[in-house]
């Protein structure tokens, strides 16, 4: 008989609190922005008045929970984008040396903040 792997589960999370993000924002401006966020993620954050930092912030905390989920230690954070689908529903999309470590692993997103906390957790499974 032969056996089945069981799949492999992995789980990151992370919390940070939107202020951090805020004040880095505010100390190293574009600098940061363009270091940690792709386009497309700086656009969505700016689309709406007021939400930019929570949407940053949340943004952040599941890049760092996908490289603790994947062990992507030196990894770029511009590798990793966080996307919005017309439902609302938010993914994960790995570019360049992200998408070469996390090989064939799934990934499970979900964020959320309030006040001044943004969280995410994601888990990626083979």
């Amino acid at each position: 008989m032969l056996e089945t792997a069981a799949p492999r589960i992995r789980v990151g999370i992370d919390l940070v609190r939107t202020s951090r993000i805020a004040e880095s924002i505010e100390r190293f401006g574009e600098r940061f922005l363009h270091r940690v966020y792709t386009e497309g993620e700086i656009a969505y954050a700016y689309s709406a008045p007021g939400n930019a930092d929570e949407r940053l912030a949340v943004r952040f905390a599941a890049k760092e929970a996908a490289k603790k989920a994947l062990d992507l230690d030196g990894v770029g954070w511009r590798d990793i984008e966080v996307q919005r689908s017309a439902s609302g529903a938010c993914h994960l999309v790995l570019y360049g040396a992200a998408r070469a470590a996390a090989g064939a692993s799934q990934l499970a997103l979900s964020m959320s903040h309030d006040g001044d906390q943004a969280t995410a957790v994601v888990i990626a499974y083979e």
